[in-house]
């Protein structure tokens, strides 16, 4: 803690020679920046004051533990983020979503057609279903669209990724690290596969039936700086149906996977009228890095 302290009085030492326009403008991101930190530290508090409440202590011995008051500790104890937000991350999210290229009429009274990025309506469903999850959190989300040929830029903290390799083949590269799950593709299309027991999951989208599956894991950042949030499905239905498995069970998954590196598969069947997912369930074990 202490070279911390050192850290930030250096930080204000240089900032105070800075001229006004740029300390203003550092100091409102130097503020920014400690806040989530402040933020990250309540949750771990919570989080490990909960755990040793489940191990068995009192309120009273934790109290007598920490040098503070019962009533503090009680209230230290709700106080702060959910441990689980550490799911999402521990500030705003960056959600990138992989666009696919349609051709539209450029220009007037002509034939000339230009290509333009296009989110698909599952995929866009599904940023706004994660980001009223996350907001449940007090973590603010917004998206960016990334155009083909999918390079997007994996090295940036509290990002999230939404689409299958197919828009986005640098994830598909990065997905090769997962020793247990995965994407492949053969002579008749897409599919999920558990590379410890072989199996091949097919989407039941291709036999006319309203189901679909999706990946979802924590997979690394290329610059071993970090990892990111990760999930889509064979099809954009499959996309949101992982969506709304993880709105729907973020504190089960967060007390199986805490903040390791992880992956699971999602199964989920939707109306085939309105679009809307019905049900979303797991479809594989979820495995974490030992």
């Amino acid at each position: 803690m202490e070279e911390l302290k050192d850290l930030v009085k250096a930080d204000l030492d240089r900032l105070a020679t800075e001229p006004a326009e740029m300390r203003a403008k550092q100091a409102i991101e130097a503020l920014g920046l400690h806040q989530e930190w402040v933020n990250e530290y309540s949750r771990v508090r919570r989080e490990a004051l909960g755990e040793l409440i489940g191990e068995g202590k009192t309120p009273n011995e934790l109290a007598k533990m920490l040098g503070m008051t019962r009533s503090r500790v009680d209230q230290l104890l709700t106080s702060g983020p959910k441990p689980e937000r550490a799911l999402f991350g521990t500030g705003a999210l960056t959600v990138a979503i992989g666009a696919k290229s349609e051709f539209r009429p450029g220009g007037t009274g002509g034939p000339n057609v230009e290509p333009s990025a296009v989110l698909s309506e599952q995929a866009l469903a599904a940023f706004h279903l994660l980001a009223d999850v996350a907001g449940d959190y007090g973590l603010k989300a917004t998206y960016q669209v990334v155009p083909p040929p999918g390079l997007v830029q994996l090295n940036r903290p509290n990002l999230v990724v939404i689409t299958s390799p197919r828009l986005l083949p640098i994830v598909g590269q990065v997905l090769d690290a997962d020793e247990h799950l995965g994407f492949g593709q053969s002579s008749k299309g897409w599919y999920l596969q558990d590379k410890t027991t072989g199996a091949r999951l097919r989407s039941p989208i291709d036999d006319g039936e309203p189901a679909d599956y999706g990946y979802i894991g924590r997979l690394p950042r290329p610059d071993g700086k970090g990892t990111f949030l990760y999930f889509a499905g064979i099809h954009a239905m499959g996309t949101l149906g992982v969506a709304h498995y993880l709105a729907g069970h973020t504190a089960e998954l967060y007390q199986q996977v805490k903040t390791k590196r992880w992956s699971t598969l999602v199964k989920c069947t939707f109306d085939p009228d309105t679009r809307q997912i019905e049900t979303s369930e797991l479809a594989a074990p979820i495995y974490t890095d030992k």
